[in-house]
């Protein structure tokens, strides 16, 4: 009995509370309307942000130099031989490999034309025959020393340089195979000119380049059919002889050689850049980023103060 009074008397172990049972301390959260706050309260820095970045925008806008930009649409003429030629070129094309020679009907592959177009050596001699270098650092350019302002005379190397990277554009369409030769200048009659004046040179050079390549051919290819007396041998020469002088007929006559022109350049009208209005809003865009940026570090600052 009085083991029983004294279990009766124990204390029940309390039930533990329902779960969770611990609640940690609530943290300081911010909401939206101190965000707002804030920017009510640092509206002066934020209006001052943007307004300094969107005149400075503009004022750039309105003082860059204008650039024109002028194209060219071309085709590039490739080597498709006749069935003649391709039965020659199967026929007698181990021959013609031997001798160096091409079997082609004329053109040229379309990288050789576009590496051309490209090239330092057709770029160097273009600009030197336009006299460019003066015109590319025409704002730098010292006309009583002849040189440019902070008396380095700039070179060759200087011209193509900033040629090749800022002015002369080379774009292929994949789907139709046509080129674009683009010109970017702040003359729109100069950016005509040279893009038209390039193709031109670019036509030429590789005209050329064939018409001598077939005269030397033709001259091995009589040379060795002097020392032959074979009468299947003379006339594979016969006939590769034909060829050349046929690619050489093909050279002279042809003008566009590399490349057909489908629309020259013509002077541009407008300019592509600077786009002043775009100018502007990134100007004010940055600005008010910037400014609201400040401005929750000015407040972050305050409040480690205080």
């Amino acid at each position: 009995m009085n083991d029983q009074k004294d279990n009766q008397q124990q204390p029940q172990n309390p039930a533990p509370p329902p779960y969770p049972y611990y609640a940690p301390p609530k943290e300081d959260e911010i909401s939206f309307i101190d965000l707002w706050k804030v920017l009510v309260e640092q509206k002066k820095i934020i209006f001052l942000f943007t307004a300094i970045t969107t005149l400075g925008a503009l004022a750039y806008a309105l003082l860059a130099t204008p650039i024109y930009r002028a194209e060219a649409l071309l085709a590039p003429v490739t080597k498709e031989s006749s069935s003649r030629f391709g039965a020659l070129a199967g026929q007698f094309g181990g021959l013609a490999s031997l001798a160096g020679i091409d079997l082609g009907s004329g053109g040229g592959s379309v990288e050789e034309a576009i590496a051309t177009l490209k090239s330092r050596e057709l770029s160097n001699k273009f600009i030197e025959d336009e006299d460019m270098i003066q015109v590319l650092f025409e704002d730098e350019w010292d006309y009583n020393n002849m040189r440019k302002n902070n008396n380095t005379a700039p070179t060759l190397w200087d011209a193509y340089d900033l040629f090749h990277k800022s002015i002369r554009f080379i774009t292929t369409d994949k789907k139709t195979g046509l080129i674009t030769l683009a010109i970017e200048w702040k003359d729109p009659v100069k950016a005509a000119h040279w893009a038209n004046e390039l193709v031109r040179r670019v036509n030429k050079k590789l005209r050329q380049k064939a018409i001598q390549d077939s005269e030397e051919s033709i001259k091995y290819l009589e040379a060795e059919l002097q020392k032959t007396s074979i009468i299947e041998i003379k006339e594979s020469i016969y006939s590769l002889i034909e060829a050349q002088t046929k690619t050489k007929m093909l050279a002279n006559t042809q003008e566009e050689y590399a490349f057909r022109v489908i629309d020259s350049a013509l002077i541009p009208e407008g300019k592509i850049k600077p786009k002043r209005s775009l100018i502007v809003v990134l100007g004010f865009v940055i600005g008010g980023v910037f400014g609201v940026f400040t401005a929750f570090i000015k407040r972050a600052i305050q409040a480690i103060r205080k």
